[in-house]
Protein backbone atom coordinates (compact mmCIF):
# COMPACT_ATOMS: atom_id res chain seq x y z
CA UNK A 1 0.00 0.00 0.00
CA UNK A 2 1.32 3.57 0.01
CA UNK A 3 3.57 5.69 1.88
CA UNK A 4 0.78 6.41 4.82
CA UNK A 5 0.05 2.85 5.68
CA UNK A 6 3.51 1.35 6.25
CA UNK A 7 4.00 1.83 9.91
CA UNK A 8 7.34 1.42 11.62
CA UNK A 9 7.70 1.40 15.65
CA UNK A 10 9.27 4.45 16.75
CA UNK A 11 10.15 5.72 20.34
CA UNK A 12 6.56 7.09 20.37
CA UNK A 13 4.86 3.96 19.27
CA UNK A 14 7.05 1.96 22.27
CA UNK A 15 5.50 4.84 24.56
CA UNK A 16 1.97 4.32 23.37
CA UNK A 17 1.78 0.54 23.85
CA UNK A 18 3.77 0.92 27.22
CA UNK A 19 0.37 3.42 28.36
CA UNK A 20 -1.53 0.35 26.96
CA UNK A 21 -0.58 -1.91 29.36
CA UNK A 22 -1.13 0.91 32.44
CA UNK A 23 -4.38 1.45 31.05
CA UNK A 24 -5.32 -2.01 30.97
CA UNK A 25 -4.08 -2.13 34.24
CA UNK A 26 -6.10 1.15 35.12
CA UNK A 27 -10.22 1.69 34.15
CA UNK A 28 -10.02 -1.24 31.64
CA UNK A 29 -8.70 -3.55 34.45
CA UNK A 30 -11.19 -2.91 36.86
CA UNK A 31 -14.18 -3.66 34.62
CA UNK A 32 -12.53 -6.94 33.88
CA UNK A 33 -11.72 -7.50 37.71
CA UNK A 34 -15.19 -6.50 38.41
CA UNK A 35 -16.80 -9.26 35.36
CA UNK A 36 -14.60 -12.03 37.11
CA UNK A 37 -15.55 -11.17 40.87
CA UNK A 38 -18.98 -11.14 39.71
CA UNK A 39 -18.97 -14.32 37.82
CA UNK A 40 -16.78 -16.18 41.18
CA UNK A 41 -19.28 -14.67 43.42
CA UNK A 42 -22.15 -16.28 42.34
CA UNK A 43 -23.24 -19.18 43.56
CA UNK A 44 -25.21 -20.56 39.83
CA UNK A 45 -22.70 -22.32 38.13
CA UNK A 46 -24.82 -22.54 35.10
CA UNK A 47 -24.46 -18.96 35.25
CA UNK A 48 -20.68 -18.95 34.78
CA UNK A 49 -20.86 -21.46 32.07
CA UNK A 50 -23.35 -19.02 29.69
CA UNK A 51 -20.70 -16.25 30.53
CA UNK A 52 -18.11 -18.69 29.52
CA UNK A 53 -19.66 -19.93 26.52
CA UNK A 54 -20.60 -16.80 25.47
CA UNK A 55 -17.01 -15.41 25.02
CA UNK A 56 -16.27 -17.97 23.27
CA UNK A 57 -19.36 -18.28 20.65
CA UNK A 58 -18.44 -16.28 17.30
CA UNK A 59 -19.21 -12.83 17.70
CA UNK A 60 -18.93 -11.51 14.63
CA UNK A 61 -17.17 -12.59 10.55
CA UNK A 62 -13.77 -11.44 9.94
CA UNK A 63 -13.44 -10.29 5.79
CA UNK A 64 -10.47 -8.89 4.11
CA UNK A 65 -10.74 -5.23 3.32
CA UNK A 66 -10.87 -5.69 -0.74
CA UNK A 67 -10.60 -2.08 -0.83
CA UNK A 68 -7.49 -0.60 0.94
CA UNK A 69 -5.47 -2.98 -1.48
CA UNK A 70 -6.93 -1.44 -4.44
CA UNK A 71 -4.08 0.97 -5.31
CA UNK A 72 -4.07 1.39 -9.19
CA UNK A 73 -7.71 1.42 -10.56
CA UNK A 74 -7.79 3.23 -13.92
CA UNK A 75 -10.15 6.20 -13.98
CA UNK A 76 -13.14 4.26 -16.83
CA UNK A 77 -13.07 1.51 -14.10
CA UNK A 78 -13.71 2.94 -10.72
CA UNK A 79 -17.09 3.28 -10.91
CA UNK A 80 -17.93 0.50 -11.48
CA UNK A 81 -15.24 -1.39 -8.87
CA UNK A 82 -16.99 0.77 -6.59
CA UNK A 83 -20.28 -0.72 -6.86
CA UNK A 84 -18.95 -3.67 -6.54
CA UNK A 85 -16.55 -2.60 -3.27
CA UNK A 86 -20.15 -1.95 -2.08
CA UNK A 87 -21.24 -5.36 -2.87
CA UNK A 88 -18.81 -6.47 -0.72
CA UNK A 89 -19.61 -4.70 2.40
CA UNK A 90 -23.51 -5.80 1.58
CA UNK A 91 -22.69 -9.35 1.50
CA UNK A 92 -20.90 -8.99 5.09
CA UNK A 93 -23.95 -7.21 6.07
CA UNK A 94 -26.06 -9.65 5.03
CA UNK A 95 -23.81 -12.86 6.63
CA UNK A 96 -23.52 -10.89 9.91
CA UNK A 97 -27.07 -10.95 9.82
CA UNK A 98 -27.51 -14.24 9.46
CA UNK A 99 -24.82 -15.13 12.08
CA UNK A 100 -26.94 -13.09 14.43
CA UNK A 101 -30.13 -14.60 13.77
CA UNK A 102 -29.20 -18.38 13.82
CA UNK A 103 -27.64 -18.40 17.49
CA UNK A 104 -29.97 -22.04 18.13
CA UNK A 105 -28.47 -23.61 15.42
CA UNK A 106 -25.34 -22.81 15.98
CA UNK A 107 -25.40 -24.27 19.41
CA UNK A 108 -26.69 -27.41 17.96
CA UNK A 109 -24.20 -27.77 15.45
CA UNK A 110 -19.94 -27.05 15.36
CA UNK A 111 -20.20 -26.74 11.50
CA UNK A 112 -23.36 -24.36 10.79
CA UNK A 113 -21.75 -20.99 10.24
CA UNK A 114 -18.39 -22.57 8.60
CA UNK A 115 -21.19 -24.89 5.80
CA UNK A 116 -24.37 -21.81 5.68
CA UNK A 117 -22.85 -18.45 6.52
CA UNK A 118 -18.79 -18.55 6.01
CA UNK A 119 -18.72 -20.78 3.19
CA UNK A 120 -21.28 -19.13 0.84
CA UNK A 121 -19.92 -15.87 1.86
CA UNK A 122 -16.85 -16.99 -0.01
CA UNK A 123 -18.58 -18.11 -2.79
CA UNK A 124 -20.27 -14.94 -3.01
CA UNK A 125 -16.98 -12.32 -2.51
CA UNK A 126 -15.35 -14.75 -5.09
CA UNK A 127 -18.02 -13.76 -7.55
CA UNK A 128 -17.75 -10.31 -6.82
CA UNK A 129 -13.92 -9.90 -6.92
CA UNK A 130 -13.65 -11.61 -10.14
CA UNK A 131 -15.92 -9.28 -11.58
CA UNK A 132 -13.75 -6.03 -10.36
CA UNK A 133 -11.34 -8.03 -12.09
CA UNK A 134 -13.12 -7.81 -15.82
CA UNK A 135 -13.98 -4.18 -14.75
CA UNK A 136 -10.28 -3.12 -14.61
CA UNK A 137 -9.00 -5.24 -17.09
CA UNK A 138 -11.86 -4.38 -19.47
CA UNK A 139 -10.50 -0.89 -19.26
CA UNK A 140 -7.07 -1.89 -19.86
CA UNK A 141 -5.55 -2.05 -16.40
CA UNK A 142 -3.87 -4.32 -14.73
CA UNK A 143 -5.08 -6.77 -11.85
CA UNK A 144 -3.74 -8.47 -9.25
CA UNK A 145 -4.93 -12.11 -9.41
CA UNK A 146 -3.59 -12.70 -5.90
CA UNK A 147 -6.27 -10.73 -5.04
CA UNK A 148 -8.96 -13.25 -5.17
CA UNK A 149 -7.53 -14.99 -2.32
CA UNK A 150 -8.89 -12.36 -0.38
CA UNK A 151 -12.11 -13.64 -0.70
CA UNK A 152 -12.33 -16.13 2.19
CA UNK A 153 -13.87 -14.61 5.46
CA UNK A 154 -13.25 -16.15 9.23
CA UNK A 155 -15.18 -15.82 12.23
CA UNK A 156 -13.72 -14.14 15.32
CA UNK A 157 -14.83 -14.63 19.31
CA UNK A 158 -15.95 -12.53 20.99
CA UNK A 159 -12.21 -12.39 23.08
CA UNK A 160 -10.73 -11.73 19.83
CA UNK A 161 -12.97 -8.47 19.20
CA UNK A 162 -12.16 -7.03 22.73
CA UNK A 163 -11.73 -3.60 22.77
CA UNK A 164 -10.18 -3.88 19.01
CA UNK A 165 -7.39 -6.50 20.43
CA UNK A 166 -7.12 -8.75 17.96
CA UNK A 167 -6.98 -9.05 13.95
CA UNK A 168 -8.39 -12.47 12.06
CA UNK A 169 -7.43 -14.26 15.12
CA UNK A 170 -3.75 -12.78 15.25
CA UNK A 171 -2.31 -10.27 18.45
CA UNK A 172 -2.84 -6.88 17.22
CA UNK A 173 -0.09 -4.55 18.48
CA UNK A 174 -2.15 -1.14 19.10
CA UNK A 175 -0.25 2.34 19.56
CA UNK A 176 1.52 2.40 16.24
CA UNK A 177 -1.11 4.92 14.00
CA UNK A 178 0.33 8.15 13.42
CA UNK A 179 -2.17 10.63 14.23
CA UNK A 180 -1.75 14.27 12.62
CA UNK A 181 1.83 14.38 13.96
CA UNK A 182 0.80 12.77 17.83
CA UNK A 183 1.15 9.34 18.89
CA UNK A 184 -1.71 8.02 20.33
CA UNK A 185 -1.30 5.39 23.28
CA UNK A 186 -3.78 4.34 25.96
CA UNK A 187 -5.52 1.55 23.05
CA UNK A 188 -6.33 -1.76 25.20
CA UNK A 189 -4.77 -4.51 23.86
CA UNK A 190 -6.94 -7.97 23.83
CA UNK A 191 -7.59 -10.42 26.46
CA UNK A 192 -10.57 -9.24 28.32
CA UNK A 193 -13.65 -11.18 28.17
CA UNK A 194 -17.21 -9.70 26.52
CA UNK A 195 -20.23 -10.01 29.12
CA UNK A 196 -22.62 -12.43 27.53
CA UNK A 197 -26.01 -13.76 28.28
CA UNK A 198 -27.02 -10.51 30.14
CA UNK A 199 -29.79 -8.22 29.81
CA UNK A 200 -29.30 -4.80 28.18
CA UNK A 201 -31.74 -1.90 28.15
CA UNK A 202 -34.60 -4.33 28.18
CA UNK A 203 -33.38 -5.98 24.86
CA UNK A 204 -32.94 -9.81 23.92
CA UNK A 205 -29.94 -11.32 26.09
CA UNK A 206 -27.03 -11.55 23.52
CA UNK A 207 -23.07 -12.33 23.77
CA UNK A 208 -21.90 -9.13 22.02
CA UNK A 209 -23.50 -6.69 24.48
CA UNK A 210 -25.68 -3.46 22.68
CA UNK A 211 -29.18 -2.49 22.56
CA UNK A 212 -29.10 -4.66 19.06
CA UNK A 213 -26.87 -6.74 19.88
CA UNK A 214 -23.61 -6.17 18.09
CA UNK A 215 -21.64 -4.14 21.11
CA UNK A 216 -20.92 -2.36 22.85
CA UNK A 217 -19.59 -4.16 26.01
CA UNK A 218 -18.48 -3.43 29.19
CA UNK A 219 -15.13 -3.75 28.37
CA UNK A 220 -15.36 -1.30 25.34
CA UNK A 221 -15.51 1.68 28.04
CA UNK A 222 -13.27 3.29 30.73
CA UNK A 223 -13.21 5.82 33.37
CA UNK A 224 -10.98 8.33 32.35
CA UNK A 225 -10.28 9.24 35.68
CA UNK A 226 -8.00 5.51 35.81
CA UNK A 227 -6.89 5.60 32.40
CA UNK A 228 -2.98 6.18 32.28
CA UNK A 229 -1.97 9.91 30.49
CA UNK A 230 -0.35 9.53 26.96
CA UNK A 231 -0.41 11.98 25.21
CA UNK A 232 2.41 12.98 23.37
CA UNK A 233 4.37 16.19 22.60
CA UNK A 234 4.06 18.06 19.02
CA UNK A 235 6.80 18.20 17.01
CA UNK A 236 9.44 21.28 17.63
CA UNK A 237 8.06 23.84 15.51
CA UNK A 238 11.26 24.53 12.89
CA UNK A 239 12.61 28.33 11.34
CA UNK A 240 9.68 28.00 8.12
CA UNK A 241 6.95 27.09 10.31
CA UNK A 242 2.87 27.77 9.45
CA UNK A 243 1.73 28.78 12.42
CA UNK A 244 -1.31 30.15 11.75
CA UNK A 245 -5.56 29.20 12.26
CA UNK A 246 -8.48 29.46 10.16
CA UNK A 247 -11.37 28.36 12.05
CA UNK A 248 -14.69 27.92 9.92
CA UNK A 249 -17.98 27.76 11.80
CA UNK A 250 -20.51 25.22 10.33
CA UNK A 251 -23.00 24.28 13.10
CA UNK A 252 -23.87 21.19 14.87
CA UNK A 253 -26.48 19.56 12.31
CA UNK A 254 -29.11 20.97 14.31
CA UNK A 255 -31.27 20.52 11.53
CA UNK A 256 -30.63 16.88 11.28
CA UNK A 257 -29.18 16.45 7.39
CA UNK A 258 -28.54 12.65 8.00
CA UNK A 259 -27.86 10.10 5.45
CA UNK A 260 -26.81 6.24 5.63
CA UNK A 261 -24.66 7.12 2.25
CA UNK A 262 -20.46 7.82 1.15
CA UNK A 263 -20.15 9.49 -1.78
CA UNK A 264 -16.51 9.01 -1.15
CA UNK A 265 -16.19 5.32 -0.69
CA UNK A 266 -19.51 3.93 -2.65
CA UNK A 267 -20.64 6.61 -5.26
CA UNK A 268 -23.83 5.87 -6.82
CA UNK A 269 -24.93 3.61 -4.06
CA UNK A 270 -27.76 3.81 -1.74
CA UNK A 271 -26.54 2.98 2.03
CA UNK A 272 -23.08 2.63 1.03
CA UNK A 273 -22.25 3.31 4.65
CA UNK A 274 -24.66 0.94 6.35
CA UNK A 275 -24.74 3.37 9.11
CA UNK A 276 -25.79 7.46 9.49
CA UNK A 277 -23.70 10.47 8.95
CA UNK A 278 -24.33 13.67 10.47
CA UNK A 279 -23.70 16.49 7.91
CA UNK A 280 -22.65 20.10 8.55
CA UNK A 281 -20.91 22.17 5.49
CA UNK A 282 -22.29 21.13 2.05
CA UNK A 283 -26.06 20.84 2.68
CA UNK A 284 -26.74 18.51 -0.70
CA UNK A 285 -24.47 15.51 -0.34
CA UNK A 286 -25.61 12.11 -0.97
CA UNK A 287 -24.34 8.52 -3.09
CA UNK A 288 -25.34 10.64 -6.33
CA UNK A 289 -23.81 14.14 -5.49
CA UNK A 290 -21.03 15.25 -8.10
CA UNK A 291 -18.58 17.80 -8.20
CA UNK A 292 -21.23 20.02 -10.16
CA UNK A 293 -23.50 19.64 -7.54
CA UNK A 294 -21.33 20.16 -4.76
CA UNK A 295 -21.16 23.71 -6.15
CA UNK A 296 -24.83 23.97 -5.78
CA UNK A 297 -25.17 22.74 -2.45
CA UNK A 298 -25.56 25.73 -0.28
CA UNK A 299 -23.93 25.56 3.26
CA UNK A 300 -24.05 25.56 6.86
CA UNK A 301 -21.04 27.12 7.36
CA UNK A 302 -21.12 30.79 8.22
CA UNK A 303 -18.51 31.78 5.51
CA UNK A 304 -20.66 31.25 2.64
CA UNK A 305 -17.43 30.58 -0.03
CA UNK A 306 -17.34 27.13 2.49
CA UNK A 307 -19.30 24.37 0.45
CA UNK A 308 -17.26 21.88 1.92
CA UNK A 309 -18.70 18.74 3.05
CA UNK A 310 -17.97 17.78 6.85
CA UNK A 311 -19.34 14.17 7.39
CA UNK A 312 -18.76 11.77 10.74
CA UNK A 313 -20.93 8.99 11.78
CA UNK A 314 -23.72 9.59 14.41
CA UNK A 315 -23.15 9.49 18.10
CA UNK A 316 -26.37 7.18 19.79
CA UNK A 317 -27.44 6.69 23.47
CA UNK A 318 -28.40 2.62 23.71
CA UNK A 319 -31.22 3.05 26.61
CA UNK A 320 -33.70 1.52 25.08
CA UNK A 321 -35.62 3.74 23.36
CA UNK A 322 -35.36 4.23 19.58
CA UNK A 323 -35.43 7.05 16.55
CA UNK A 324 -36.45 7.84 13.37
CA UNK A 325 -34.65 5.31 11.50
CA UNK A 326 -35.35 2.02 13.58
CA UNK A 327 -36.90 0.53 11.20
CA UNK A 328 -34.55 1.44 8.08
CA UNK A 329 -31.75 0.22 6.44
CA UNK A 330 -28.64 1.58 7.86
CA UNK A 331 -30.11 2.11 11.12
CA UNK A 332 -32.10 -0.25 13.16
CA UNK A 333 -32.30 -3.41 10.13
CA UNK A 334 -28.55 -2.85 10.63
CA UNK A 335 -27.92 -2.83 14.62
CA UNK A 336 -27.50 1.32 14.48
CA UNK A 337 -30.00 1.68 17.53
CA UNK A 338 -30.85 3.92 20.40
CA UNK A 339 -31.26 7.69 20.18
CA UNK A 340 -29.38 10.03 17.92
CA UNK A 341 -27.30 12.64 20.04
CA UNK A 342 -26.53 16.40 18.27
CA UNK A 343 -23.23 17.14 19.41
CA UNK A 344 -23.39 20.50 21.24
CA UNK A 345 -20.06 21.95 19.78
CA UNK A 346 -18.82 20.99 16.82
CA UNK A 347 -15.20 23.36 15.87
CA UNK A 348 -13.18 22.89 12.51
CA UNK A 349 -10.21 24.41 12.51
CA UNK A 350 -7.03 24.09 9.83
CA UNK A 351 -3.84 24.51 10.85
CA UNK A 352 -0.66 24.53 10.21
CA UNK A 353 2.89 22.28 9.72
CA UNK A 354 5.73 22.46 11.96
CA UNK A 355 8.51 22.55 9.40
CA UNK A 356 6.85 24.34 6.17
CA UNK A 357 4.42 26.06 4.44
CA UNK A 358 1.65 24.86 3.18
CA UNK A 359 -0.13 24.75 -0.39
CA UNK A 360 -3.73 25.56 -0.33
CA UNK A 361 -6.17 22.59 -0.33
CA UNK A 362 -7.30 21.20 -4.63
CA UNK A 363 -10.77 21.81 -5.20
CA UNK A 364 -12.74 18.73 -4.45
CA UNK A 365 -9.90 16.99 -2.36
CA UNK A 366 -10.99 14.09 -0.91
CA UNK A 367 -10.04 12.93 2.96
CA UNK A 368 -11.40 9.70 4.93
CA UNK A 369 -9.33 9.96 8.21
CA UNK A 370 -9.38 6.45 10.15
CA UNK A 371 -11.08 3.60 9.00
CA UNK A 372 -14.83 2.12 10.09
CA UNK A 373 -13.87 -1.45 10.03
CA UNK A 374 -10.73 -1.60 12.71
CA UNK A 375 -12.62 -4.92 14.19
CA UNK A 376 -11.55 -6.60 11.58
CA UNK A 377 -9.03 -4.65 9.56
CA UNK A 378 -6.74 -4.28 12.72
CA UNK A 379 -5.69 -0.74 14.58
CA UNK A 380 -3.82 0.03 11.07
CA UNK A 381 -5.52 2.88 10.00
CA UNK A 382 -7.18 3.76 13.19
CA UNK A 383 -7.54 7.45 13.83
CA UNK A 384 -9.81 7.85 16.88
CA UNK A 385 -9.99 10.05 19.48
CA UNK A 386 -11.97 9.82 22.44
CA UNK A 387 -11.54 11.99 25.86
CA UNK A 388 -13.58 14.53 27.91
CA UNK A 389 -13.54 18.26 29.17
CA UNK A 390 -10.81 18.39 31.42
CA UNK A 391 -8.86 15.89 30.22
CA UNK A 392 -8.14 15.89 26.81
CA UNK A 393 -4.26 16.90 27.06
CA UNK A 394 -3.76 14.07 29.11
CA UNK A 395 -5.76 11.19 27.94
CA UNK A 396 -7.04 10.25 24.32
CA UNK A 397 -8.63 7.17 23.41
CA UNK A 398 -8.57 4.82 20.67
CA UNK A 399 -9.98 1.85 21.37
CA UNK A 400 -12.34 2.77 24.62
CA UNK A 401 -14.91 5.15 25.01
CA UNK A 402 -14.76 7.15 27.88
CA UNK A 403 -16.63 7.19 31.05
CA UNK A 404 -16.60 11.04 32.10
CA UNK A 405 -16.53 12.17 35.51
CA UNK A 406 -19.53 14.56 36.64
CA UNK A 407 -19.47 18.30 35.01
CA UNK A 408 -17.13 16.85 32.57
CA UNK A 409 -18.56 16.10 28.42
CA UNK A 410 -17.38 13.65 26.12
CA UNK A 411 -15.14 14.79 23.46
CA UNK A 412 -14.38 13.12 19.70
CA UNK A 413 -11.49 14.61 17.90
CA UNK A 414 -9.88 14.17 14.53
CA UNK A 415 -6.81 14.96 12.80
CA UNK A 416 -7.00 14.28 9.18
CA UNK A 417 -3.83 13.38 6.72
CA UNK A 418 -1.75 16.94 6.41
CA UNK A 419 0.42 15.74 3.24
CA UNK A 420 -0.66 15.62 -0.78
CA UNK A 421 1.11 14.03 -3.03
CA UNK A 422 0.29 16.97 -5.40
CA UNK A 423 -1.70 15.27 -7.98
CA UNK A 424 -4.57 13.72 -7.55
CA UNK A 425 -7.71 14.59 -5.40
CA UNK A 426 -9.12 10.87 -4.26
CA UNK A 427 -7.06 7.78 -4.84
CA UNK A 428 -8.33 4.02 -5.51
CA UNK A 429 -8.13 2.92 -1.82
CA UNK A 430 -9.06 6.65 -0.74
CA UNK A 431 -5.79 6.77 1.18
CA UNK A 432 -2.89 6.61 -0.67
CA UNK A 433 -2.98 10.44 -2.34
CA UNK A 434 -2.69 12.01 1.40
CA UNK A 435 -0.25 11.03 4.05
CA UNK A 436 0.15 11.81 7.85
CA UNK A 437 3.31 14.00 8.48
CA UNK A 438 6.13 11.97 10.16
CA UNK A 439 5.41 11.87 13.67
CA UNK A 440 8.65 13.22 15.16
CA UNK A 441 9.55 16.05 13.31
CA UNK A 442 6.33 17.07 11.26
CA UNK A 443 7.55 17.03 7.85
CA UNK A 444 6.01 15.54 5.07
CA UNK A 445 7.47 12.53 3.14
CA UNK A 446 9.20 12.88 -0.40
CA UNK A 447 7.01 13.98 -3.10
CA UNK A 448 4.20 15.13 -0.89
CA UNK A 449 3.60 18.53 0.23
CA UNK A 450 2.14 19.89 3.19
CA UNK A 451 -1.43 21.28 3.09
CA UNK A 452 -3.57 22.93 5.80
CA UNK A 453 -4.47 20.53 8.51
CA UNK A 454 -8.07 19.85 8.84
CA UNK A 455 -8.89 19.11 12.21
CA UNK A 456 -12.86 18.61 13.72
CA UNK A 457 -13.68 18.96 17.72
CA UNK A 458 -17.24 17.43 18.65
CA UNK A 459 -18.27 17.65 22.55
CA UNK A 460 -21.22 15.77 23.38
CA UNK A 461 -23.56 16.11 26.74
CA UNK A 462 -23.61 12.01 27.51
CA UNK A 463 -24.84 10.63 31.38
CA UNK A 464 -21.71 8.60 32.15
CA UNK A 465 -22.88 4.78 31.44
CA UNK A 466 -21.91 2.45 34.52
CA UNK A 467 -20.52 -0.94 34.95
CA UNK A 468 -22.25 -3.36 37.03
CA UNK A 469 -21.32 -7.32 37.32
CA UNK A 470 -19.56 -6.76 33.90
CA UNK A 471 -22.35 -5.21 32.04
CA UNK A 472 -22.37 -1.65 30.50
CA UNK A 473 -26.17 0.37 30.98
CA UNK A 474 -27.13 3.27 29.02
CA UNK A 475 -24.34 2.62 26.31
CA UNK A 476 -23.37 5.17 23.74
CA UNK A 477 -21.77 4.19 20.81
CA UNK A 478 -20.39 5.42 17.58
CA UNK A 479 -22.50 4.17 14.57
CA UNK A 480 -21.08 1.56 12.08
CA UNK A 481 -21.02 -1.43 9.98
CA UNK A 482 -23.09 -3.96 11.96
CA UNK A 483 -20.58 -6.59 12.15
CA UNK A 484 -18.12 -4.26 13.54
CA UNK A 485 -19.76 -4.26 16.72
CA UNK A 486 -19.68 -0.90 17.88
CA UNK A 487 -15.93 -0.55 18.69
CA UNK A 488 -14.67 3.09 19.53
CA UNK A 489 -11.67 1.99 17.10
CA UNK A 490 -13.70 1.92 14.28
CA UNK A 491 -14.74 6.18 14.34
CA UNK A 492 -13.57 7.94 11.35
CA UNK A 493 -14.52 11.17 9.75
CA UNK A 494 -14.73 12.30 6.15
CA UNK A 495 -14.03 15.82 4.21
CA UNK A 496 -14.35 16.96 0.75
CA UNK A 497 -13.18 20.30 -0.11
CA UNK A 498 -15.49 22.84 -1.87
CA UNK A 499 -14.38 26.17 -1.40
CA UNK A 500 -15.61 29.47 -4.22
CA UNK A 501 -14.31 33.15 -4.13
CA UNK A 502 -10.33 32.04 -3.45
CA UNK A 503 -11.29 30.58 0.32
CA UNK A 504 -8.63 28.14 -0.26
CA UNK A 505 -5.60 30.28 -0.91
CA UNK A 506 -7.13 32.70 1.87
CA UNK A 507 -6.62 29.92 4.68
CA UNK A 508 -3.22 28.82 3.51
CA UNK A 509 -2.04 32.28 3.39
CA UNK A 510 -3.52 33.06 6.58
CA UNK A 511 -1.54 29.85 8.18
CA UNK A 512 1.51 30.63 6.11
CA UNK A 513 1.37 34.27 7.77
CA UNK A 514 0.52 33.12 11.42
CA UNK A 515 -3.17 34.53 11.60
CA UNK A 516 -5.65 32.91 13.80
CA UNK A 517 -8.93 33.65 11.17
CA UNK A 518 -11.85 32.90 10.65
Amino acid sequence: MGRNTRKRRTPLATKAIAASAALALGGGGLIWANFYASAHESNDSAQNQVKSAAAQQVATIACPDVGQKLTNVPANAQKGVAVELANLDKQVTEAYARLASTRQAQAGDSSFVQNAIVGPLKEKRAATIDRIRLDVQRVGGKFDTSLAQLAACTTMTANQTTAGGQQNGSQQQGGQQQNGGQQQGGQQQGGQQQNGGQQQGGQQQNQNGGQAGNGPTAADFVDITKAAANVQGKPQAGGNASKGTFTTKCGVNANKNHNTDNVIVAPGVANGAHHLHDYVGNQKVNAFSSNQTFLQGGTSCQNKNDLSSYYWPVVRIQDGTQDFDQNKDGGGKEGNVGKILTPVQAEIKYVGNPQSKVVAMPQFLRIITGDAKTTTNGLGNANAHWSCTGFENKVQLTTQYPICPKGSQVVRTFAFQSCWDGKNIDSANHRTHVAFADPASGRCGNGFKAIPQLTMRLVYNINPPTVQNGVVKNAYAVDGFPDQLHKAATDHDDFISVTTGGLANKIANCINSGQQCQ
